[in-house]
């Protein structure tokens, strides 16, 4: 897993928390790294598990929990980070559709060595998306977080449900407050 991650992740502790619980958690999650994380490096995904799990003992904050606010941390990171990716599209459907054509895209040519998810479009229409998420890693929380960054984002009301699929993967489906309640 990309070193960003973990940059990112502890950057939202010491936001969110505090850097005290930054270092606490770190102590208290078994790594090979001891916490000295790079964002370019490349880390064993069961070091971020560890440190999510650290910091839900510490604060008592559910797993899923954390691991969606971290997802509405990173889409915040995103837009400040790669604002070209949320300029090109006028709405939150329209940038959803385009993370796996455009933005994984881009982001394989910087690093081909990534292992991303995959985000399928397999309904569209005005008021709904749906998409289905699929990842080793099985962070659906996160990828929860990030769709709801977006819609944030784009300052657009969204509702959000998910549903596991046999396979392993997640079908998230994307509903407009507005055309919900104009329904």
């Amino acid at each position: 897993m990309k070193g960003m991650v973990f940059t990112e992740f502890l950057d939202m502790v010491e936001e969110k928390f505090s850097p005290a619980m930054a270092d606490q958690i770190i102590c208290a999650a078994p790594g090979r790294t001891g916490g000295a994380y790079t964002a370019v490096g490349k880390y064993d995904h069961t070091e971020l598990v560890n440190l999510v799990l650290a910091l839900s003992h510490a604060t008592q904050v559910a797993v899923p929990e954390l691991i969606r606010t971290f997802g509405h941390h990173m889409a915040g990171r995103f837009a400040a980070s790669f604002a070209r990716f949320f300029t090109a599209h006028d709405n939150v459907f329209d940038f959803l559709a385009s993370v796996d054509s455009v933005i994984h895209v881009e982001v394989l040519k910087l690093y081909p060595d990534a292992e991303l998810p995959s985000f399928k479009v397999v309904q569209r229409g005005p008021a709904h998306l749906a998409l289905v998420y699929t990842s080793s890693r099985h962070l659906h929380d996160m990828a929860l977080g990030l769709i709801e960054g977006a819609a944030a984002h784009f300052e657009e009301p969204v509702t959000v449900t998910q549903q596991a699929l046999e396979d392993g993967s997640v079908r998230f489906d994307i509903h407009h407050v507005a055309h919900a309640a104009a329904a």
